[in-house]
């Protein structure tokens, strides 16, 4: 039987347990903060990048995996064998890491590795709960196309919504304009943020205050989901307490499968800053 295996970048945020039991291949991204280059999740934790952000004046800035990166480990998997990869990462409108996991599946063609790149266009656990969804279908035996489909199928079905505390991580990163920065700043307004069919960071709503803010997103997830058993994950950036008032309000309304509650690592956590909250569902057939 043909051996597939899944890899994903940092980005996932994907909580270490499950990366271990469904032997995810992580490829991290790389964080430059106060002179010092760490490795996403490896050298530098949520934990500990949230505490140094708090104290720095300076805004961290990130960079992707280079092609090298990817081929070393797409050979490794491989073990000099012919090999099946299906290789997820964070959306193409938010960061090169796909081109250049495409550059690196042209560099181990010849070596027998067929490698499939997909563009989730997403960030965080909204790619984590795909890969999660990918890396348990590769245990249950199904094959390559069955599981380069559900993939597929997973990008196009799974939504996120989320919430910052503020839009200057976003503003200065560059993922926002500087229309979106004004209007979020004034009076309390609370953008509703989630991610296009492109990748990229948009205002689906604005609301006042942040009570106001959560009831509109689970009003959005109960349209999106229609009654059917879901899968959620919620991601946070240091704002544990919140992610688990928004767990415990999602369960008194769906029908949750399976459900992960995870850090945003430092790269996300740049772009996003500090109380961010995510909530990713999708539907079960």
């Amino acid at each position: 039987m043909e051996k597939v295996y899944v890899v994903t970048d940092s980005t996932a945020d994907i909580p270490k347990d499950l990366i271990k039991s469904l032997g995810i291949e992580v490829v991290p991204l790389k964080v430059h903060f106060e002179a010092e280059t760490y490795l996403d999740g490896e050298t530098i934790t949520a934990n500990e990048f949230y505490k140094k952000l708090e104290k720095s004046d300076q805004l961290p800035t990130t960079s992707q995996p280079s092609p090298l990166d990817f081929v070393e480990v797409y050979k490794r998997l491989a073990g000099g064998e012919k090999a099946k990869i299906v290789s997820i990462h964070l959306s193409s409108a938010l960061s090169g890491t796909v081109q250049s996991a495409l550059l690196a599946k042209t560099m181990v063609e010849e070596d027998g590795i067929e490698v499939t790149v997909i563009d989730s266009k997403k960030a965080s656990y909204s790619i984590g709960i795909i890969v999660v969804g990918v890396a348990k279908a590769i245990k249950e035996g199904k094959n390559y196309e069955e599981i380069t489909e559900l993939a597929r199928k997973l990008v196009a079905e799974t939504q996120v919504y989320f919430l910052v505390e503020s839009l200057n991580y976003l503003y200065k990163g560059g993922r926002i304009g500087r229309a979106s920065h004004l209007v979020g700043s004034l009076l309390n307004i609370k953008p509703i943020l989630s991610l296009n069919e492109h990748g990229e960071v948009y205002a689906i709503d604005k609301v006042r205050g942040r009570n106001r803010a959560t009831s509109r997103i689970l009003e959005f997830f109960k349209d999106f989901a229609h009654n059917k058993p879901v899968n959620v994950g919620i991601s946070h950036a240091a704002n544990y307490d919140e992610a688990k008032r928004f767990e415990d309000k999602l369960r008194e309304i769906f029908d949750i499968q399976d459900f992960v509650i995870t850090n945003i690592g430092p790269v996300i956590g740049t772009h996003v800053g500090q109380g961010t909250v995510a909530i990713t569902m999708y539907p079960i057939e």
